[in-house]
């Protein structure tokens, strides 16, 4: 049998197109991917504002798109795809993390799988795969809806490298979580690492090809996906083995994979992939793996936000508490999450995200719409100017303070317990 591989690769802004490409060719993606197939790239927005290391960076989604045209595959066979959860406005994210311009440059469809897309049950799209759900069965007695578009077509996950207040870190495994269940997924949490397994099994019977790009240009540490301490790190990976990237990923920041990561472990158990970074074989930049990052985790400096999460889920308020976010009552959970993320923890921590604009990559970030290369010039390697830093962020007069009164309306208004219209099964 075959080791898993996984495609690891140090890369800067002046060839960071081209070293997408290499790493995605290292990983042997076109013997996964078959370009026959729609192919759906999987946007990933943790935070609807720019946070760097949250959310699939517009170099990440620009360089998989281009690497896929050099290869033969056609736009119209690709398209970008985006889930939203009752706390992530993933029209608003789309645009503050640029990816709508990647997207809307190369021509692409972009599909947001909550609006006007039809889902039907689970049951009837796998069939007997759901007698082995760990999990799954026992949230939702009654089944769940995922989306039918899904059946069929080959899915390419966008993660970055960070880590996670519930599953300690969060990346390719992850990132099928948002856009394969409905907005009632919280009712998960409890079980979170037994759902991503119950979900990565679902793909692996839907798609014909699945695949993971993952950006570690930033790399986030602390209690994530959001409020991280963000680092440069200047490397990429590629795999089709979901669980092997995540293990590789886990070992960088400094974690034991099967020992740290429950979801890792339990999938390596079942035979969902391999998640022994001493079985998975290193192609590219293995040198990477001998400086490890040492990162604290979510755990150590967690958030008032987070530290009451965990006494929901799994502490002592979990018996007054977590049957509430089961009922029509579960939007005060959503309103109290906008409320500290976008209106005290972000304007409160804007230092981070301005001594990030100041590096390379921040620059290319403020930059992008100026500096963004042609999209049917596929011989460019990068960025060769990447412009002039950014002028500071000024908490007092930050534009997301008033788009966060509106985040907040839309909580409200787009709440699965009240708008039963978004979703459902149909």
């Amino acid at each position: 049998m075959n080791k898993s591989k996984v495609a690891l690769i140090r890369t800067g802004p002046a060839t960071v197109l081209d070293d997408y490409h290499r790493v995605m060719n290292l990983a042997r993606y076109r013997d996964h991917i078959d370009m026959h197939y729609d192919t759906a790239l999987k946007v990933n927005i943790s935070w609807h504002f720019f946070y760097p290391g949250s959310s699939t960076t517009p170099w990440q989604l620009d360089g998989v798109i281009r690497s896929m045209k050099r290869d033969g595959f056609g736009a119209d066979r690709m398209h970008a795809c985006h889930n939203r959860t009752v706390v992530i406005d993933a029209r608003l994210g789309e645009r503050e993390n640029k990816q709508l311009a990647v997207v809307e440059a190369h021509g692409l469809r972009n599909v947001h799988l909550y609006e006007n897309e039809e889902w039907i049950d689970v049951r009837d799209a796998v069939g007997d795969l759901t007698k082995e759900f760990i999990c799954l069965n026992k949230v939702f007695p009654k089944g769940f809806g995922i989306p039918k578009r899904f059946i069929g077509e080959n899915i390419i996950h966008l993660p970055t490298i960070k880590t996670h207040i519930f599953t300690t870190m969060t990346g390719a495994m992850k990132n099928a979580f948002g856009g394969l269940l409905n907005e009632h997924r919280h009712r998960t949490h409890p079980v979170i690492h037994e759902t991503l397994c119950d979900l990565l099994m679902i793909q692996k019977k839907i798609h014909p090809g699945l695949f993971a790009v993952m950006d570690g240009t930033f790399a986030g540490d602390g209690p994530g996906p959001r409020c991280m301490i963000p680092y440069q790190k200047n490397i990429i990976l590629a795999s089709a083995d979901q669980v092997a990237i995540d293990a590789v990923a886990a070992y960088l920041m400094g974690f034991d994979p099967l020992k740290d990561i429950r979801f890792i472990r339990l999938a390596h158990e079942r035979g969902l992939g391999c998640g022994d970074i001493r079985e998975i074989e290193i192609a590219g930049d293995r040198d990477l793996l001998e400086k490890r990052w040492n990162f604290e985790g979510p755990f150590k400096k967690m958030t008032f936000a987070s530290k009451m999460q965990h006494l929901i889920y799994w502490g002592p308020l979990k018996g007054p508490l977590e049957w509430s976010l089961k009922t029509f009552l579960a939007p005060w959970s959503y309103i109290a999450s906008v409320i500290y993320h976008d209106f005290f923890w972000y304007p409160t921590h804007l230092k981070r995200v301005n001594k990030v604009l100041k590096s390379d990559w921040g620059r290319l970030f403020h930059n992008w719409e100026k500096v963004s290369v042609p999209p049917d010039d596929l011989s460019i390697k990068g960025f060769a100017d990447i412009g002039r830093a950014a002028h500071r962020l000024d908490p007092s007069r930050m534009p997301s303070l008033r788009k966060s009164i509106r985040i907040l309306g839309t909580c409200l208004r787009e709440a699965p317990e009240f708008n039963r219209t978004r979703g459902r099964r149909r």
